[in-house]
């Protein structure tokens, strides 16, 4: 078995491997550090949750550990791009926990905050800099960004750059890069426009690809609850008041909406925090921290900002809203059964998304199970005069009357608490 240590990788990293507990590459670790060991170009499609950021960051360290370079005045000398400020500060924790026994600078810059703490960071230079592609055109208008010196450079999430517009941000950077680079780009998708870019930047790439979009999803133990719309917090409550229930991210489309449910869940006594653009980077440090350290339950998000939540215990995804895009529903359950373990998707699904579920189904290549024996069940949700999926759908049920439910805590009748009762053991096994 190929453990950190046969990889070549210098002495002070596999301290830092070993003191958190790392002792074997993930797949993506395997094949890709080689490769970036002898300094070949690569294009990695991966998930998030894979190891993908080990990937890259370990043969970077290796390279300033074996060739130290003393950095001049705001020179850069490892460049790694990602699409938002959470998953920004979480390379830049990685850099520093894998690199934590060589000396070394590196610095994260991402808009949001004021500029002048991130300016300082750069003053004498940096071997790592990780930056959001904005803030980081802003730095270099203004003089405080050297790249002419470059080796080496990192597209993470990719498409989700792409997808966020930053493609001519992406450009305007790359052109003024060195030509001699070795360049590593990160996708967990591969459509047209991530091809493109990937012909037009990288040099006889290797390809590496790791756990397909399909093999996470089979991991995952998926349902769907057909609920009214004005019934939906109700639902989401009742799922996630179990102790069961570790660790949940919660997702919606709006990012008011990611407000009303955390308020909501903090109403009723489950510690819940939102995490969206319009928040201030403060208040989503915060909310991470809390996520990471247990005090916060669950954390509500966007589409947006959830890219950048990268916790592995993660027991249970709740799609409050279904996404309009079936991949963003691949995404969004990644968030659980991280590093093999296993994890709940449940998903919320009023008439008017009903649509979007059929496109989702078709999308995982299997219809997500249905299920209908709890108190805010809606047949008018669960039918609808959209054709059904390929692959068909659950067995028609029979109408569950809702007689007795209204705003708050389910009522404590009997057939209803018996209800919520299944549904607590069925989803939590």
């Amino acid at each position: 078995m190929t453990d950190f240590a046969t990889l070549g990788l210098a002495e002070p990293i596999l301290k830092a491997l070993k003191q958190q507990g790392y002792e074997t590459p993930t797949p993506i670790q395997e094949q890709a550090i080689p490769y970036l060991l002898e300094g070949r170009d690569l294009l990695g499609l991966a998930q998030t949750g894979t190891g993908k950021t080990a990937a890259f960051a370990l043969p970077i360290l290796h390279h300033i550990a074996t060739r130290p370079k003393k950095m001049q005045r705001y020179e850069v000398r490892a460049l790694v791009l990602a699409p938002t400020r959470e998953l920004v500060s979480q390379i830049g924790d990685s850099f520093a926990e894998y690199g934590r026994y060589l000396r070394f600078r590196h610095a994260v810059i991402f808009g949001g905050v004021g500029q002048n703490r991130q300016v300082e960071a750069l003053k004498n230079g940096v071997e790592v800099l990780v930056a959001a592609p904005g803030r980081l055109l802003d730095l270099m208008a203004q003089g405080f960004i050297d790249l002419s010196v470059t080796e080496f450079v990192v597209l993470d999430e990719a498409d989700r750059m792409l997808d966020m517009g930053f493609i001519h941000d992406i450009r305007k950077i790359m052109a003024v890069l060195p030509e001699a680079r070795q360049t590593h780009l990160f996708s967990a998708t591969m459509p047209s426009s991530i091809d493109e870019l990937a012909r037009s930047l990288l040099k006889e790439p290797a390809l590496v690809q790791v756990t397909p979009e399909s093999s996470t999803v089979e991991r995952i133990r998926q349902a769907v609850l057909f609920v009214n719309g004005d019934k939906k917090k109700d639902a989401l409550l009742m799922l996630v008041d179990n102790d069961r229930v570790e660790r949940a991210v919660v997702f919606t489309l709006m990012k008011h909406e990611a407000n009303k449910v955390a308020d909501y869940l903090n109403e009723n006594g489950i510690s819940a925090a939102a995490i969206h653009g319009n928040k201030s980077q403060g208040a989503r440090e915060r909310a991470m921290k809390g996520f990471r350290d247990g005090s916060v339950k669950v954390l509500v998000a966007t589409d947006i900002a959830a890219r950048g939540i990268d916790v592995d215990d993660v027991s249970h995804v709740f799609n409050y809203d279904l996404p309009n895009v079936p991949e963003s529903y691949v995404h969004r359950i990644g968030r659980t059964a991280r590093a093999g373990r296993e994890g709940w998707a449940i998903s919320l699904c009023e008439a008017e998304q009903r649509a979007w579920l059929h496109d989702i189904e078709r999308r995982i290549g299997k219809a997500v199970p249905a299920v209908t024996n709890h108190p805010y069940h809606s047949e008018e949700s669960r039918l609808s005069t959209m054709p059904p999926p390929v692959l068909g759908g659950g067995r028609r049920q029979g109408r569950r009357s809702e007689k007795g439910q209204g705003r708050g805590r389910p009522s404590a009748g009997r057939s209803e608490g018996n209800a919520q009762q299944k549904m607590r053991r069925r989803f939590s096994r």
